[in-house]
């Protein structure tokens, strides 16, 4: 929880800080945002799988083998992020300007996403380090790194947003380079203290051995799965912004601001279904498949607590919280319905995403494919229909993510209920 908190300020200040520049900033830093995100994830999916796998190999107490895993996954994931990074430099505009309609949005969002994905390189170093550690049960690091990457990422933004400390006022831009600058220091720290820490030695990482295809092969093989749906995943609510831009500037900046308060106190709830897919993948790697559904309810059990507790508090002060984002009254007291909105998504969502993040631990991860693609349609329609045909104000627009979250819940409830995983090998 500490390591996705840090991790999340880091857009929370981005939005914070750009709220304060301009409406257009702030929509632009959204969809821009966004698409890095998209591309993000497929290091992410990946890194996911690499979890998967080194949790059961840890469960089996096969620790050669995770040394194996991680040094094949950071040379796929070398070569995937500087790939990607050259093309949407060279590309970010012709992907942009089809899908933008405000020309002022659209030159913000350029700017933002051809400086913003020189971090993909460091962030995919991250989350690789993320799931070693995540797999061993060892997170700890993770925190620290974290910190550091938020620290400094505040610090940074502030600087080069606004032009403080003897730097020229960056705006959007600024926002970019700071968050590449502290990825790149948290990656360089995780680095350094794995290859200093003698407790990982058992694991035999940074072997730098000739690639193996065979490994990187089965890696995907779980993976794959992940990495489509993560992406499907994100590349929908990529439209759902889309058709927000749509309705005009003002409903996409509250948009935004939802979005980094969303994200920002899920924070609990992601850190549970990380949690949920480790312990379950190793409860399989020790031959205890009984042991995966009483896990999984007992931390929907504490999902519950924790998230009620913060989606009371926060119900209290809407104003205080949406004032973090923006010194805008007028645009305040227009997010705050929208607010309420994603407060009760936020309570279900933290439930029904333990449930999938326990089929994802099975590693049957191309029914996790699956689920995500039905539940997608089912939202994306919703979205279509209450924003373009009904025309609804932008807070019902926002309900879309009950519907989401409903139908993850009861499709992932009922394949750990009646599906084939407990003798799924990987």
């Amino acid at each position: 929880m500490i390591s996705l908190l840090a991790q999340n300020i880091v857009g929370v200040t981005d939005t914070a800080f750009l709220g304060r520049v301009g409406e257009v900033e702030l929509g632009a830093a959204a969809l821009g945002g966004l698409f890095y995100i998209i591309i993000f994830m497929v290091c992410y999916g990946f890194t996911t799988g690499v979890q998967i796998l080194v949790a059961r190999r840890h469960g089996e107490k096969n620790y050669s083998q995770i040394g194996k895993i991680f040094d094949n996954s950071l040379y796929f994931l070398a070569f995937i992020s500087l790939l990607v990074t050259g093309l949407i430099y060279l590309c970010s505009s012709f992907i942009l300007k089809p899908i933008i309609s405000s020309p002022e949005v659209f030159k913000a969002a350029t700017t933002f996403l051809s400086y913003r994905i020189f971090g993909l390189f460091f962030a995919s170093m991250g989350l690789l380090f993320r799931s070693f550690y995540t797999g061993i049960t060892d997170t700890r690091y993770l925190s620290i790194s974290a910190g550091i990457m938020a620290g400094l990422n505040i610090i940074l933004a502030y600087a080069m947003i606004f032009g403080k400390f003897g730097l020229p006022p960056m705006g959007i831009a600024g926002a970019a380079i700071a968050s590449c600058i502290s990825e790149f220091c948290a990656a360089i720290f995780l680095f350094l203290v794995t290859i200093g820490n003698k407790r990982v030695k058992v694991y035999q990482l940074f072997r730098w051995v000739k690639p193996e295809w065979e490994i990187i092969k089965s890696t995907l093989g779980v993976s794959v799965f992940v990495m489509i749906q993560f992406v499907l995943s994100l590349s929908v609510w990529f439209v759902f912004f889309l058709i927000i831009e749509k309705m005009g500037e003002r409903p996409l900046a509250i948009s935004n601001i939802a979005r980094s308060i969303y994200m920002f106190l899920m924070i609990p709830g992601w850190a549970l279904c990380s949690v949920t897919n480790t312990l379950v993948s190793n409860v399989l790697g020790e031959g205890k498949p009984e042991q995966v559904l009483p896990i999984t309810f007992k931390i929907m059990k504490f999902s519950v607590a924790l998230l009620l507790v913060v989606v009371v508090i926060a119900a209290f002060i809407p104003v205080q919280v949406l004032g973090v984002f923006t010194n805008d009254q007028s645009l305040i007291q227009a997010a705050i319905p929208t607010y309420y909105i994603i407060l009760s998504a936020l309570f279900l969502f933290s439930l029904m995403s333990v449930l999938f993040n326990a089929v994802l631990g099975t590693a049957n991860t191309r029914i996790t494919l699956i689920i995500e693609v039905v539940t997608l349609s089912f939202y994306v329609m919703y979205c279509w229909f209450i924003a373009i045909i009904l025309k609804k104000p932008v807070q019902i627009v926002w309900t879309s993510e009950w519907v989401y979250a409903f139908f993850l819940g009861t499709f992932s409830y009922f394949y750990l209920k009646k599906g084939k995983w407990r003798d799924r090998k990987v």
